[in-house]
């Protein structure tokens, strides 16, 4: 239960955080901080089974047909991801303690920060790949509110919509892939994904699978050409940037290859793809940042690199790679969450982040100066600091790609290059900001060190820095070992974790890529002087261009097909199905099967000939409504009898009750509209829907004919079997209604609700004048109620109540039940306000049908959770044979209580839908202040 638990904790504590708020910012900050502390204490106990190369899971099955579970499992990888979440979420926490204001609303900040730890910790426990799925677009939606958190800035507000954009779209990708690996494993459980690594790679659909979830990862980890989101996400509070966008949420795409790594790498594909996007993402985020003035657009594109340089080491393939690859995700995430949290405390203390204006800050800020001068230099890849290990097994493992030729020297290039800017960018942060001359015109001004607990989050991540570089295979050798080995399914290279493996080739790069980014800053001015003469993009403009040409375009289409008109609509959709449904129809060839035509018998055909000219007589004089309505009765009539004909009693008795509420509710339409439709359709319109609709029907006919006519199996069977002994019933129907659909049943009745009262609102404050007469100038009869009306329907009441309850009593074993009986009641109700009026009738009916409603539905769920107190899933039933005197023996099951739901949300809801249409008119009597419903 711990793995459940450990994701749980955050959530729990998003939704008790605000509670908090009024304590101040340090209560939230400590209510904050338990679900952390206590979710860590719930992995350490883990740890031993870990080191081991053991794996902790939990499953519990949630939709085992279509193969969801809630499962979690813990192994090395996943232990990884879950301590930097979790720890640098605490120091985060802490941190914007002291870095948001008093006036900000913190409570709405930490609960969903909480909210995004709890998302990620579902990513990276999740065993089933759909359940990590849900968690992924969780991140994507807290992290858009995140970065909007200042939503007074347009600019906070543009970056969260490009982020929500991008990593949404990659996400639809990522859902395209997992699927489709699901259905060439036949299982979406981790496990069984990650032992079917041949077949996976062997398969006709791997390049497409592969594509799509390396889309899903490019996305979210800031890979080119999607990268262009992170930047602009910096418009967040730096706690979101220093959290979200160095040590997490872009690490997401990154654990996303790591997961799947055995999967999926391994092939050209995988080596092409995943190299050169990492290799791309890695130069572009390192040149661009050499030039950027604004200290978190910096440090932003150097996280847009260092997220390559993993990415790279990934897409080389060879086991080395890869656990060098899952150093750095651990060094970068100390080194780099700490440079923005020393970028904030400079913004928070200065009021400003553009590195032109904060020159010489070593003097106000010497402790913030040293922590921030130490982060950088491990990012640059100094020795001593745990930037230099990972940067030199990087280097090491770009020698070893056998390319053939001139492209073996590619490689080893592009990582000097990119290490040399790196030493660039890094001694511009340094000397740019703490060196270089005096602050000029600070918004704050003299600038000093910020509260001492602010700082103690970027100490204790700079210590990390220091230990890992010193001490590497003590700090974290064990982790690393354990983290590799879950990457590479326990197949773990030898590697040593020291400060210096002697002087090599991978050696002479590192001093390479440090004398070279001295000097390339040194002649810094000539650098930039060649940057200016290139014009530089706007990402954001160029995204909220693209953007509005989708809008302009996607409106410019729905004005051409959404014009308001039913036809068209009706026309584009029939021709769709038309063009769609040709190819497969045509390939059928001979559309009457094996097993022939059934033989037919006159009175069956002369129903259906009646049905067939009933039909068409109501299109042909639909512009006469009352008869074209007649018309329409008869066909629902027809339908019913063709139920009865071919031993569907139940259907018959539904559709026969249906017929009547339609035919009222449609009679009650008609008295507020005009008896005849004018004529809207040229000849040539109503020739072509002629065409299209025979060209519809012969396509019905021909698959209705394929498919009768062919063998096929039944589900029916399973249900005929086992409706008896599983259900106690042996009306199957029913049976099905309120026991192996009953969940279905219950979405129905809680939809048919809901449209009840969807129609009682629009309605309530309505009123129409009817029209005088008829649409022949007849008026209406002066008496509303005519007394043989009253007289016979009045002694039908309590005749159709009995009838009702019969069909509702035995409706588990004979044709009947609640859904039918509630049709019979309501339509005896209905005849009382036809007959007598409603203030008559409700006068004797006097309650509301809100209330029979809710009454239903309290019933049906009471009915399904009451098995949750037995120990068995929702809506499961029993049954029970007991024997009374007189009586006799008599079966009583649980199902008749959901039943009893059914039948009260449909008076209800039926009842409520027609009272409000017909008291529409002023004229109606309900002048009572009794609502009538």
């Amino acid at each position: 239960m711990s793995l459940p638990l450990v994701v749980l904790l955050p959530f729990l504590g998003a939704l008790a955080a605000p509670l908090f708020a009024q304590g101040g910012r340090t209560a939230i900050a400590i209510a904050s901080s338990v679900p952390a502390i206590i979710a860590l204490a719930a992995l350490y106990p883990h740890w031993p089974t870990l080191a081991d190369g053991g794996v902790v899971l939990h499953s519990y099955e949630w939709l085992p047909a279509l193969g969801i579970s809630f499962s979690f499992r813990l192994d090395g990888l996943s232990l990884l991801f879950a301590l930097l979440i979790l720890v640098i979420g605490l120091l985060i926490i802490l941190y914007a303690r002291y870095y948001l204001k008093a006036k900000e609303n913190v409570g709405k900040f930490y609960s969903l920060l909480l909210c995004f730890m709890g998302s990620m910790l579902g990513i990276v426990l999740s065993s089933n790949l759909l359940l990590m799925l849900v968690f992924w677009e969780l991140t994507s939606l807290t992290s858009f509110l995140l970065i909007s958190f200042w939503n007074h800035k347009q600019d906070a507000r543009r970056g969260a919509r490009m982020a929500l954009a991008v990593t949404g779209g990659g996400g639809l990708a990522l859902m395209a892939g997992i699927l489709i690996l699901g259905n060439i494993v036949g299982s979406f459980e981790l496990d069984d994904v990650l032992a079917a690594g041949d077949l996976i790679k062997s398969h006709s659909l791997y390049p497409v699978a592969l594509t799509l979830v390396l889309l899903g990862a490019f996305t979210k980890s800031a890979q080119f050409p999607f990268h262009f989101w992170l930047p602009h996400a910096m418009q967040a509070p730096t706690p979101v940037s220093a959290y979200l966008h160095s040590a997490t949420m872009v690490k997401a795409g990154i654990f996303l290859m790591a997961r799947l790594y055995p999967a999926l790498a391994g092939t050209e594909q995988w080596f092409y793809m995943v190299s050169f996007t990492g290799m791309a993402t890695l130069l572009i985020g390192a040149y661009v940042a050499m030039f950027k003035h604004d200290l978190k657009g910096l440090l932003a594109h150097s996280t847009v690199s260092h997220l390559g340089l993993i990415t790279l080491l990934f897409g080389m393939g060879t086991q080395l790679a890869a656990v060098a690859a899952v150093f750095h995700v651990i060094n970068h995430a100390t080194f780099k969450a700490s440079l923005f949290m020393a970028a904030g405390i400079i913004d928070h203390e200065t009021g400003t982040r553009d590195m032109r204006r904060i020159n010489g800050l070593w003097r106000y800020m010497p402790h913030t100066a040293t922590l921030a001068m130490v982060a950088a230099a491990s990012m640059a890849g100094v020795p001593l600091l745990n930037g230099f290990l990972s940067k030199e097994m990087f280097f090491a493992e770009s020698l070893q790609l056998n390319l053939p030729g001139f492209w073996a020297w590619v490689p080893p290039l592009v990582a000097t290059l990119a290490g040399i800017f790196a030493v660039a960018y890094s001694a511009r942060f340094i000397h740019d900001v703490f060196f270089n001359g005096k602050p000029v015109d600070l918004p704050i001004f003299p600038p000093h060190e910020p509260p001492r607990y602010m700082k103690i989050p970027v100490e204790i991540l700079v210590f990390a820095c220091i230990m890992v570089g010193v001490f590497p295979a003590i700090s974290v050798g064990p982790l690393l070992y354990a983290a590799a080995a879950a990457t590479l399914g326990g197949n773990v290279p030898e590697y040593h974790l020291t400060i210096a493996h002697g002087f090599n080739l991978p050696l002479v790069m590192s001093f390479a890529a440090f004398f070279g980014g001295l000097l390339m800053y040194s002649q810094r001015q000539r650098f930039f002087d060649f940057h200016a003469r290139f014009k530089e993009i706007d990402e954001k403009a160029v995204f909220e261009a693209v953007i509005s040409w989708l809008t302009t375009s996607a409106n410019r289409l729905t004005s051409r097909i959404e014009n308001g008109s039913l036809q068209r609509y009706a026309t584009l959709l029939v021709i769709s199905v038309l063009a769609v449904a040709i190819v497969p129809l045509t390939s059928l060839g001979v559309f009457i099967g094996e097993n022939g035509l059934s033989p037919i018998d006159w009175p069956t055909l002369i129903g259906i000939v009646v049905l067939i000219l009933c039909a068409l007589a109501t299109a042909v004089l639909h512009r006469e409504r009352f008869y074209a309505l007649v018309l329409l009765s008869v066909v629902g009539l027809l339908v019913s009898l063709g139920f009865a004909r071919f031993s569907a009693p139940d259907l018959a008795m539904t559709q026969l009750s249906v017929e009547v509420v339609t035919i009222v509710l449609l009679m009650l339409a008609l008295f507020y509209m005009p008896s005849w439709t004018p004529i809207e359709s040229s000849t040539s319109q109503r020739v072509r829907d002629a065409v299209i609709a025979l060209a519809a029907g012969t396509g019905m006919t021909l698959v209705t004919l394929a498919m009768l006519t062919g063998p096929f199996t039944s589900i029916s069977e399973y249900f005929l079997e086992n409706s008896k002994p599983g259900g106690g019933g042996t009306n199957v129907v029913n049976v099905i209604l309120v026991d192996f659909r009953g969940f279905d049943t219950l979405g129905e009745i809680t939809v048919l609700a809901i449209a009840a009262l969807g129609i009682y609102a629009m309605l309530k404050n309505t009123v129409l004048t009817p029209p005088p007469g008829d649409g022949q100038g007849h008026a209406w009869n002066r008496d509303a109620y005519p007394l043989m009306l009253r007289q016979i329907a009045r002694p039908m009441l309590p005749l159709a109540l009995m009838v009702s309850a019969y069909i509702f009593l035995r409706g588990h074993n004979m044709p009947g039940g609640g859904f039918i009986a509630g049709l019979i009641t309501a339509i005896a109700l209905i005849l009382q306000y036809i007959a007598s009026g409603m203030i008559w009738t409700q006068h004797r009916v006097p309650f509301r049908y809100h209330n029979v409603i809710g009454l239903g539905l309290l019933f049906a769920v009471i009915a399904g959770a009451a098995s949750y107190s037995f120990g068995y899933p929702f809506l499961t039933s029993t049954f029970e044979y007991i024997k009374w005197p007189v009586v006799g023996k008599f079966e009583v099951a649980s199902a008749l209580v959901f039943d009893l739901g059914v039948y009260l949300t449909v008076i209800g809801a039926t009842l409520l839908a027609l009272v409000s249409i017909g008291r529409l008119s002023p004229h109606s009597a309900i002048k009572s202040n009794k609502e009538s419903a």
